[in-house]
């Protein structure tokens, strides 16, 4: 999972076909730049190349990078930032003068083949005033790619599975899309798609996704379908491994499931049928497992990464498809390219990378799909962290391991803490007069709070982050005998 601002990824492009053909297919890898310590990019691209990856997509369009990239043989998909999509959509000549700026000079190039307008735009709810601009905007950059000898470069945008209805794959055939862009926004898309040859490019993380309890008794309906339901969803069964007497019917088409990706774009499949839309052909931008994350993000790990892209490496090289597209190859996007250290959010978000930033292998994968899964070195055991942790766990300051600590950052985060919705009485303990007052510092004030309030709204939000200035302990922070920390 991606976040959008200033990052670029590298594909697992297995190349789009349609849902009644055949076609050649490539790979690829995320490659973000949100880290303080990558390397340059001519060297991020020969990384990318032996892990395999034939292709690399940019959340931008730096022109730095983009060279580096035409340069490297590998295919190559800039992007539109989101910001500039109101522009876009209003004026062609905004959108032509961008094209003629930022892309002509690669028009000679044949790996440039996609253009994606827009990041995951439908599903941040602050990007609501975009969502109608977004077909339109798409549609001025198609106009202004054809005027200058570009028409062979499909436009296209990212969609996120959780803007399916209730984020529902459980089953496949009952999904739909949100009400709220269904058909002011998603109706055209896929017209613009379908009429342009194009393809829709989804975000689909079986680690995270939502679920509804439809037909499965005991499902929950919850944040990571299987982290959050891995009492009923085997975790083999998301990792793409086989699932021993686990396999998921659909009542509503007769089709049996054997991994959780397969049920995630049949969902998507059944979404757009549900449009008129069923022959638009489908295509994965972000898929991926972390490596590692916090205390409370169970399965995040080394072992279960590799697992994850070498099963999706070789079962995408396979061309099988999916139980309602069979044989039909789904392009797809492997993220990510480095650990990033800069990124915000828990802590999977710094831990999804196949290299560390000083250019060695987190682990082996070949994203080709033809390597013999023998030959792979051993993998870590099974991680003690492949289940929840079973005690308490706090939010607390984290410091820099002398005890010092940003005082003026921390007082700007507690204040925001407190002056959120839905936040009333939540600091009052730490204010004059309030049980959790002494001792009168900063940092245990922002321990009290950042606990306070993870607690109170991590279902919601999730991550004890506060700005990079928390950290999750399992150590009860209490500061005095008679007050307790929420945990």
């Amino acid at each position: 999972m991606a976040m959008p601002s200033l990052l670029l990824v590298v594909v697992v492009a297995v190349a789009v076909a349609t849902p009644t053909g055949a076609a050649a297919h490539f790979l690829g890898v995320n490659y973000g730049t949100l880290g303080d310590n990558l390397p340059p990019p001519h060297r991020g691209l020969e990384l990318a190349r032996s892990a395999g990856a034939d292709a690399v997509r940019f959340y931008d369009a730096n022109t730095t990078l983009l060279a580096a990239a035409a340069a490297s043989g590998l295919e190559f998909v800039p992007s539109v930032p989101n910001e500039l999509i109101p522009s876009f959509a209003a004026s062609r000549r905004a959108a032509d003068d961008w094209v003629a700026a930022t892309l002509l000079p690669f028009r000679g190039n044949p790996r440039l083949r996609y253009l994606f307008v827009g990041n995951e735009v439908l599903s941040d709810p602050t990007q609501r005033p975009r969502w109608l601009k977004l077909v339109p905007a798409m549609a001025n950059v198609r106009r202004a790619l054809r005027r200058h000898g570009l028409g062979r470069v499909r436009v296209s945008t990212t969609f996120s599975t959780h803007d399916l209805d209730r984020h529902n794959v459980f089953p496949p055939s009952a999904a739909a899309f949100r009400p709220d862009i269904a058909d002011a926004v998603v109706r055209p898309l896929l017209a613009f798609l379908d009429r342009t040859g194009s393809s829709f490019f989804v975000d689909a993380y079986t680690y995270f996704t939502l679920a509804e309890p439809v037909w499965m008794p005991g499902l929950r309906h919850c944040y990571f379908t299987w982290s959050e339901n891995h009492t009923v969803v085997p975790l083999s069964y998301a990792l793409l491994d086989p699932s021993p007497g686990f396999r998921y019917y659909d009542p509503g088409t007769g089709l049996h499931y054997d991994n959780l990706l397969d049920q995630m774009l049949d969902a998507v499949v059944a979404a757009m049928c549900r449009l008129g839309r069923c022959g638009v052909r489908l295509a994965l931008a972000e898929t991926g497992w972390p490596t590692a994350g916090d205390l409370d993000q169970f399965g995040a790990n080394v072992r279960n990464a590799a697992t994850y892209n070498r099963n999706l490496a070789r079962r995408l090289a396979s061309g099988a498809g999916t139980p309602r597209r069979p044989g039909v190859r789904v392009p797809a996007m492997v993220f990510a390219l480095f650990n990033e250290n800069l990124k915000w959010g828990p802590g999977t978000e710094r831990h999804w990378g196949l290299f560390y930033p000083n250019g060695s292998a987190v682990y082996e994968v070949d994203l080709t799909g033809r390597r013999p899964p023998a030959s792979y070195p051993p993998l870590p055991p099974p991680a003690l962290n492949d289940r929840p942790y079973p005690g308490k766990l706090w939010c607390v300051v984290r410091t820099d391991g002398k005890g010092a600590v940003n005082e003026t950052a921390l007082k700007e985060q507690v204040a925001a803490a407190c002056a959120a919705e839905d936040a009333a009485g939540l600091c009052d303990p730490v204010r004059p007069g309030g049980e959790c007052h002494l001792p009168d510092t900063v940092a245990a004030h922002a321990s009290y709070v950042f606990s306070a309030y993870w607690n109170r709204f991590s279902e919601d939000y999730g991550s004890c982050y506060f700005g990079g200035l928390a950290v999750e302990t399992t150590v009860d922070p209490k500061v005095m005998d008679r007050v307790d920390f929420p945990a």
